[in-house]
This record gives C-alpha cells, structure tokens and sequence, in this order.
C-alpha cells in the first residue's frame, strides 16, 4: 500500500487519470467500432509528428527562461525553411534536408535575436515571448504575400504572386521520414519508423547536451543565477544559447510535422502550435522551472493519445460527426489544465 501510495505521489494523480482514461478509450474502441490499429496508428504518427516541437520547451526551462511561448518564431524560421526548398525544386531526401537546414539557419539567428531580448525582460520571459511569438505570426502573414515567390505550386494561382494558405508537399517530400523503414502490420497499423527515430535523435541529442560542461552551466545558471555567476559563469550567455537552441528545435520540428501532415500551412496556421507544446510537457510533469526528456515523451504521447482517441469513440458512440467540436473541447480542456495546475515534477 505504501508503495501505491509513493507511485501516485512520484507519477501524479492527474496523469494517473489521463493514461487510465486512454486506456479506457483503447479499451473501449473496438466495441463501439473504432479500428484500435489504425487508432495507434495514428496516435504513434501524431506523437512523432509534435515530439520534437514539446522538445524544443526543455532548453528554456533548463535556463530559467520559462516555457518558450515564442516557439512561434522557430515555427517561422521552419516555415522560410520548407518553402525556400520548395521553390528551388527540390525533392527527396534531398528537398527535406535543404528544408532542415535552411529552417535552422534561420532560427539561429531569429532565436539569436530572441535570446538577447529576454535577456533585458528577466522574470517576464514568458509574457513577453507570447507576444513576441504571437506578433511574429501577425508580422509574418505580411511577408508571405509580398516575398518574391516564383513556385506555381506555391503562389495563388489568379494573381502570380504572394503564397497560399496551404501548400502541399506531396510532390516533394511527402512522409520522407515516415515512410524510411516503416513497419506495416495488416492494413490499418503503419509505423513510422524514420520519424520516430528523428525525434528519439533529436531528445538524445538535447540529453547529451544537458550532460555536457555546457549543458550543466546552462542548468545552474538557470536554477541558481548568482551561484553560476560567483563560479564564472556567463549568466545571460547561457540564457540566449537556451533560447537560440529550443527555436531551433522548434523549427526542425515544424519540418518534420509538414513532412508527415503533407502540408504547409502558412498565415494563422502558427497560431496553433504553441499551447499544445506547452500543455503536452506540463500534462507529462514539467514545471516552469524543471523538466527532463522522460516529461517530453509522457506528456506527448498522452496529449496526443487523448486528441486521437476521443473524437473517434464519442462519434462511434453518439453515431454522429462532431470530431472537431470533441477536439476543441478535449485540446483546449487539457491546455487550461496544464497552464493552470500546480504541482511537483514526477520523477
């Protein structure tokens, strides 16, 4: 009994209720008709897919920057990454990496620029990177209909220039990571071998660095300013390399999610990915001052899980399709949970 009670304790009540009540849904999936394989199918996919963005909060956190509400600018910077691809042509894994590569060039320096503002706004970090980030992607649906965009598969199609609301990258690269190494069981389960490796590389890459001399400097100057100034360290360096390399997770991140979604989605589109991010690691056990890569990968397959299977047993259930209503409600439901709890960070 003293061990239950130590489990609740160290895991949290709360996501003890969220991962009974996704279990609940599998459980209950194929008696009202929902395929459970092609459920976790597509949990898995939706778990690769925005792995790397709930990622791109642990750098900040680490440094005492906060949650990062200006993912919104590495968004951006993924966003300039893929299109620029795009409009040279490009296909392939040779398409997708020209995306990645270009998307972190320009997140360096976006989250350069990022860094060195939050580095003047100390203890109003993230008020202030909501603005910013949310500001940016005002500012930004500016730039997509003026930059000189030449692609016909991006640009409207009446009028010859400024880019679309949507862009597919079908004939580009679609599932380039998806489908690399997928496994196939029957018809309705597909994993997505290549993505799930890309963000398990990518949350070894962000361990290792924690474990680095710089990663531990970044920690304690995130933890304990005056200590790690007293031992020499570079407080606001430290600060602006935190923001410089979560925007840069943000922006892979992006990439990787339009390579399996199969679109861009430019203007407002931004607008949607930040809070889930913040929601997912908080729901797994972070804090705004502490998390760890195990919170990444809890709070993202749970959030996620929860975003898939609901919709899908309610409709089956009520024999009726209000799976985006389900889904505003669930999503936004776990959002004013995640923003609003207060509690340790489970172990």
């Amino acid at each position: 009994m003293e061990r239950i009670r130590e489990f609740v304790s160290d895991f949290g009540l709360p996501r003890i209720i969220i991962a009974l009540f996704l279990v609940l849904l599998f459980v209950a999936a194929p008696f009202v008709g929902v395929s459970v394989a092609s459920s976790l199918s597509n949990t898995i996919a939706r778990f690769g897919m925005n792995g790397i963005m709930v990622l791109a909060m642990v750098p900040m956190i680490h440094s005492g920057c906060g949650l990062n509400f200006g993912l919104p600018l590495g968004v951006i910077a993924g966003l300039l990454g893929a299109t620029i691809s795009i409009e040279m042509g490009l296909v392939g894994a040779a398409g997708f990496a020209a995306a990645a590569a270009l998307a972190l060039a320009f997140a360096a320096l976006l989250g350069y620029g990022y860094g060195k503002l939050l580095n003047r706004v100390k203890g109003d970090e993230m008020m202030i990177a909501t603005y910013v980030g949310f500001s940016s992607i005002t500012l930004m649906s500016i730039g997509w209909i003026v930059l000189p965009y030449q692609s016909p598969t991006m640009v409207w199609g009446f009028e010859g220039e400024g880019l679309r609301t949507t862009i597919s990258v079908e004939a580009f690269w679609d599932k380039i990571l998806n489908d690399f190494l997928a496994v196939r069981i029957g018809e309705r389960f597909v994993f997505p071998t290549g993505m799930i490796l890309a963000f398990c590389g990518a949350a070894l890459a962000v361990w290792f660095f924690l474990h680095l001399k710089s990663g531990s400097a970044m920690t304690a100057a995130g933890s304990n300013p005056a200590y790690a100034r007293a031992s020499g360290i570079d407080v606001d360096r430290m600060r602006t390399g935190s923001v410089v390399f979560s925007t840069m997770l943000g922006a892979l991140g992006i990439v990787v999610y339009q390579q399996s979604f199969g679109f861009i989605q430019l203007y407002e589109g931004p607008f949607s990915m930040t809070f889930p991010s913040v929601a997912a690691i908080l729901i797994g056990g972070a804090s705004v001052t502490k998390a760890s890569i195990a919170n990444v990968f809890l709070g993202t397959f749970l959030f996620q899980g929860i975003l898939t299977m609901t919709p899908s047993v309610i409709n089956s259930v009520l024999k009726t399709d209000l799976s985006e209503v389900i889904r505003i409600i669930v999503s936004n439901g776990m959002i004013l949970y995640a923003l609003t709890r207060k509690t340790k960070v489970a172990k």
